[in-house]
């Protein structure tokens, strides 16, 4: 009798005969996609098997499996504060091993077209620093633990760098259509920089090519890279030229919007489907 009482109360009472923690299986990996607007996640959202919805401090995160991987897509809303709490929150209740950005952007270099994708080796906030009269200059606070600046430019991933490059290689992109002419996207890898305003100057455009190097602009990519990387999660930033960041930058963002985001997600899709598959040929997938 006292056998049997003990099987029925082990999960509670018996420590010998329970489940430790090092035991248990680890739960599945997931890899978590975040935009800043429907535009940029809605396709990846559509493509997601066993779909469902929770909202968190306003931030909506859509479940499911992407080629076979445990999938959240997050829709942050415009601008480096969203992204950030989208970020945090994502990293806290869902643990992540990796994170990708995706959406569209600004083009920076001279030879860039709406549709293009650049793959972010690295990014910066164009406008954190100090204004003085001589003008502005990039500059970082110090980490509150280690007194150490925050560096100027956060670096990707290498694994989801190479994985994304890889991709890209192989992938057929959208052609888009542009003065009556359609035109296949080229990809590049890249200096992404991200501030909280929509760049549409020619002037402000040449300043961020001098000074950061950069190749394109947008609003969130270096907020989430920040994040990221404060809580040990693998991170890459890829975005798709909408417009060039000119005068003509607000009609362009709205005509070249859909397909820009469209090529940048198809990016992130084949990401993920090449990170299943390193899972299944053995763990090769990015940990934290």
């Amino acid at each position: 009798m006292k056998h049997l009482i003990c099987l029925l109360v082990s999960l509670f009472a018996c420590p010998a005969l329970a489940e430790s923690p090092a035991t248990r299986p680890a739960p599945p990996p997931v890899t978590g996609i975040i935009g800043a607007m429907h535009v940029e996640v809605e396709m990846l959202e559509q493509q997601l098997g066993n779909r469902s919805t929770e909202t968190i401090g306003g931030v909506s995160f859509v479940r499911g499996t992407l080629r076979g991987r445990k999938v959240v897509v997050a829709e942050s809303g415009i601008g480096k504060v969203n992204a950030a709490m989208a970020a945090a929150l994502l990293d806290e209740r869902y643990h992540p091993s990796e994170v990708l950005f995706t959406g569209i952007a600004g083009g920076i270099a001279d030879d860039e077209r709406p549709g293009d994708i650049v793959i972010a080796t690295r990014t910066a906030q164009h406008d954190f620093g100090l204004v003085t009269d001589d003008g502005f200059t990039p500059d970082l606070v110090a980490d509150p633990k280690t007194g150490r600046k925050t560096p100027i430019f956060e670096e990707a991933d290498p694994r989801l760098l190479a994985l994304a490059q890889g991709a890209a290689e192989k992938l057929v992109l959208q052609e888009v259509h542009s003065g009556g002419v359609a035109r296949k996207p080229a990809v590049r890898s890249g200096v992404v920089v991200s501030g909280d305003v929509f760049v549409a100057s020619a002037k402000r455009k040449a300043e961020l090519r001098r000074d950061f190097g950069a190749d394109a602009v947008e609003m969130e990519g270096a907020a989430v890279a920040h994040v990221c990387r404060a809580m040990g999660v693998p991170c890459l930033v890829i975005r798709s030229i909408s417009d060039s960041a000119d005068a003509a930058a607000d009609t362009d963002a709205a005509a070249f919007a859909k397909a820009a985001a469209t090529n940048s997600a198809a990016i992130a899709r084949a990401i993920v489907e090449r990170i299943g598959a390193g899972d299944a040929a053995g763990g090769n997938a990015p940990g934290r």
